[in-house]
């Protein structure tokens, strides 16, 4: 793929993970008009996200193996008419079981639409230019999240929550052109085996309770002897799920890409530090509303903070990444988020609007650099014949770690309770206060498997020349693999 279209296929697949990304959570705001229109209560809403984020989650692990058997560029393309399709029909529900059928059809074609886009744009871009198209496609992951309750409010305040679905379909439209434009067809496996069905149904079962197990955690009021319960299944059946993909002979996902050091720390720092980001969406408006009494409006105006952290520093991502490393990068920027962290903890009723938006500004700046350090490196290392199921794989990690995200900071917030009182914090703001202080830990977490780098990790992407030019990629044994 040459680098023009290769810049353009990023920026592609970075605007239909936008569009999947946004339908994945600007429900919430709108709750209580849809239920109104459907005749159903509020909290009843809550099921349209948790169906299309199952599905999401089911469906991922099966997106390398349909872009290798079938094509990536059909694929991707037939991904992108389903959604768009299935966008169109969740705004002309009539009813609630209705909404939910189609949702559950929108997170089929997400499921498929995203991880196959970047499998496309990580197949079709050289190591040294890989760097700046990575930086494309995680800035959905960053805005999403910041505009969905922004979005949500104007779409509900000033028309109707059906043009949250509605806005797609022009959308769709351009996306399915110019992804035929865009997208080298021959983009596949001729020997592909066929699908490890044990693999799938072991795999999708598990992620999808665990999922929903999280879902649970954080629903308003917790269901603790349910999500517990699903929970544990899903860990149960990932890890017979896992024991199988190791043993198997064509497995769904290859596990033994774990075995490259580059690949595994950034799954697993990688989703401790995307759950810790999660948060911030979460929890804030939560204390901009509940605790300081803002509107709804001024609430997601100040999340604009975020939004401008993430634009600004964008252009000197890059730079930063090649000029001193993943490994030191990724190690500052964690410290620097949890940080960022104790500054959310500290806002209170008094705090001046420019302090807060400063604080939500550094916030942002910290979630950009080292979203795009962590989501680059992952391949940095892979070989082209394991890009498919690497791709796979990590796109169902980050599918489970922004779950977990919601599930952590609603835990954080319970214990935050008793916790406020201990330390001395007083007031309504006190358990966000606090639940803050909890959720740095996650970043730092982070900063633990980041310092597990090489100090020339990654040095193919960068063009830093190699600390060990002549030897292979640095891997983990199979025991701390397992």
């Amino acid at each position: 793929m040459r680098a023009g279209n290769s810049r353009a296929a990023a920026l592609l697949v970075a605007g239909a993970f936008f569009m999947e990304f946004l339908d994945g959570t600007v429900i919430s705001t709108a709750a209580p008009d849809m239920a109104a229109s459907l005749h159903v209560r509020p909290v009843d809403i809550g099921v349209t996200m948790t169906a299309y984020l199952v599905t999401v989650a089911v469906l991922i692990p099966v997106s390398g193996w349909a872009a290798d058997r079938y094509g990536a560029r059909r694929v991707f393309t037939w991904a992108i008419g389903l959604f768009t399709v299935a966008s169109l029909l969740c705004a002309t529900a009539a009813s609630l079981p209705e909404l939910v059928a189609m949702r559950v059809v929108q997170g089929a074609g997400g499921a498929m639409m995203v991880p196959v886009g970047r499998l496309v744009v990580l197949r079709g871009t050289a190591k040294p230019d890989l760097l700046r198209a990575v930086a494309y496609l995680t800035w959905p992951g960053l805005v999403a999240p910041v505009l969905a309750p922004v979005l949500g409010g104007l779409f509900t305040t000033y028309a109707s929550w059906r043009w949250i679905f509605l806005v797609n379909v022009p959308l769709g439209a351009l996306a399915l052109v110019l992804a035929l434009r865009l997208i080298p067809d021959g983009l596949r496996e001729a020997d592909r085996p066929p699908l490890d069905l044990v693999g799938f149904v072991l795999g999708g079962s598990g992620v999808a309770a665990l999922v929903y197990g999280m879902e649970l955690l954080g629903a308003q009021p917790p269901e603790w002897a349910v999500a517990g319960g699903t929970t544990a299944a899903g860990a149960l059946l990932c890890a017979l799920a896992a024991r199988h993909l190791l043993r198997a002979r064509h497995p769904l996902i290859d596990l033994r890409t774990l075995r490259v050091r580059t690949f595994l720390v950034s799954n697993a720092g990688g989703a401790l530090f995307r759950a810790a980001i999660t948060t911030v969406p979460f929890l804030l408006p939560l204390m901009f509303q509940g605790a300081f009494g803002w509107s709804a409006a001024a609430s997601g105006l100040a999340l604009i903070g975020v939004f401008a952290g993430n634009i600004a520093v964008k252009p000197f991502t890059t730079p930063l990444l090649r000029r001193f490393g993943f490994r030191r990068v990724l190690v500052v920027n964690g410290a620097a988020t949890a940080v960022t962290f104790v500054l959310c903890g500290l806002i209170g009723t008094g705090t001046p609007m420019a302090a807060v938006v400063a604080a939500l500004f550094i916030g942002g700046v910290c979630r950009s650099i080292s979203l795009s350090g962590y989501t680059t490196i992952a391949f940095a290392d892979i070989e082209p014949d394991r890009t498919s199921t690497a791709n796979a794989l990590s796109s169902t990690v980050q599918q489970l770690a922004t779950g977990m995200g919601v599930a952590f900071a609603a835990l954080a917030l319970r214990a935050a309770g008793p916790l406020s009182s201990l330390v001395g914090l007083r007031g309504p703001a006190a358990p966000y206060q606090m639940a803050f202080m909890l959720l740095a830990l996650l970043p730092l977490a982070a900063v633990a498997e980041a310092v597990r780098l090489a100090p020339d990790a990654g040095s193919s992407v960068t063009g830093s020349p190699p600390v060990h030019p002549a030897g292979p990629p640095r891997r983990v044994s199979d025991r701390s693999a397992r």
